[in-house]
């Protein structure tokens, strides 16, 4: 017997209406499979005749996940929640269905939790104005499409629309259409108008939660590009700063270093695009205004422009997703620090150390 091993470890495979689980006893052998609905009163049953021992619970992270944790943690089980991206095992096995992958859950959790890269769930707190932001994005990606499909049906009229924003784009169309198309579109535009009205709502909703709830965003917000949106979806992914011993490493954790795969030679690879997509979303886009024209100097700005005046294949891109990597690291020391943002500091520093070379 493994004398580190609990007494009884729990996989389960988590479907959207159904769960399977299989439970081994401390040898690894099978004592019993189950299934019940994704309910918690289907989870509470499940995990409730254990005569009041505490067992290791294994399950895969997704949309249920956050709740199920906190279901089997109140039975006063361990939870482990596993990473599916790095559960090739899982993935690739050529005899996979929900009772395999059950099993295959609960025989890693027994023998080494570690092999799961178990993540962790945010407070709830935390998830529910993760939601807030993620409603407006929802909002902001579906009026994106219906000025798309505006402009598109003006260019096969053989027409173009001028530029200008998403917040006015309704009203100024309105006044360019020819009036047929005015009349075809005219459901989409009053859509644009509301949606619009719905995110200016949410924006005065997160700004307020960012001051009032997590007021260390303020101190993300002084970095120009970074406004309530971004600063609060920042704090709410990284929620401890401690968690990372090195600034550096935060880059790293939301997928914006280069992927390598040496093997004789160092191939330029694309970014890992690991870790929270919505937040490495936000990031770039605070880069794109970091270099954007007539934005303010900065370290930053200056460090961009320095990668794409070098060219290359992709240097405009390159140095956005570059800027949006030393946002991040920049975000976490502000954070840690919470010093006063000074956006030529480094440049002040070098002018400083060449004068006194000179003298």
């Amino acid at each position: 017997m493994n004398s580190s091993a609990p007494k009884f470890t729990a996989g389960i495979d988590v479907g959207d209406r159904l769960c399977h689980m299989c439970v081994l006893d401390a040898d690894g052998n099978v004592e019993r499979r189950d299934e019940f609905p994704t309910s918690r009163a289907g989870v509470s049953g499940a995990l409730e005749d254990f005569d009041g021992e505490r067992i290791r619970v294994v399950l895969e992270v997704g949309t249920h996940s956050p709740w199920m944790h906190e279901v089997i943690v109140d039975l006063g089980h361990e939870v482990i929640v596993a990473n599916a991206r790095e559960l090739e095992l899982i993935a690739k096995n050529d005899k996979k269905n929900d009772r395999n992958d059950a099993e295959l859950l609960a025989r890693l959790g027994r023998v080494d939790p570690k092999l799961l890269a178990p993540i962790w769930h945010r407070p709830k707190e935390h998830r529910r104005a993760l939601a807030l932001l993620r409603t407006r994005d929802a909002l902001v990606r579906s009026r994106t499409i219906l000025i798309n499909n505006v402009r598109g049906l003006v260019k096969t009229t053989g027409g173009r629309l001028a530029k200008f924003s998403s917040e006015t784009f309704a009203a100024k169309a309105k006044l360019e259409l020819p009036k047929e198309l005015l009349k075809i579109v005219k459901g989409a535009l009053r859509t644009i108008e509301a949606t619009t009205k719905e995110i200016r709502g949410y924006d005065k909703e997160i700004a307020k939660l960012a001051k009032k709830k997590f007021p260390e965003t303020e101190l993300l917000q002084q970095v120009h590009g970074v406004g309530p949106v971004t600063a609060l979806a920042f704090r709410l992914t990284i929620s401890d700063p401690s968690r990372f011993k090195k600034s550096r490493t935060v880059g790293s954790y939301l997928g914006l270093c280069r992927r390598q795969q040496q093997s004789g030679h160092d191939p330029e690879l694309r970014i890992s695009k690991c870790g929270d997509g919505f937040v490495r979303k936000l990031l770039v886009g605070s880069a794109h205004c970091i270099l954007r024209g007539g934005a303010p100097d900065s370290d930053l700005r200056r460090w961009g422009k320095a990668i794409y005046v070098r060219g290359g294949r992709n240097a405009k891109k390159r140095a956005v997703v570059a800027v949006a990597r030393k946002l991040a690291v920049l975000l976490h020391r502000l954070w840690v620090t919470g010093e006063v943002y000074e956006p030529l500091r480094n440049s002040s520093r070098s002018a400083q150390a060449d004068l006194v070379t000179r003298n």
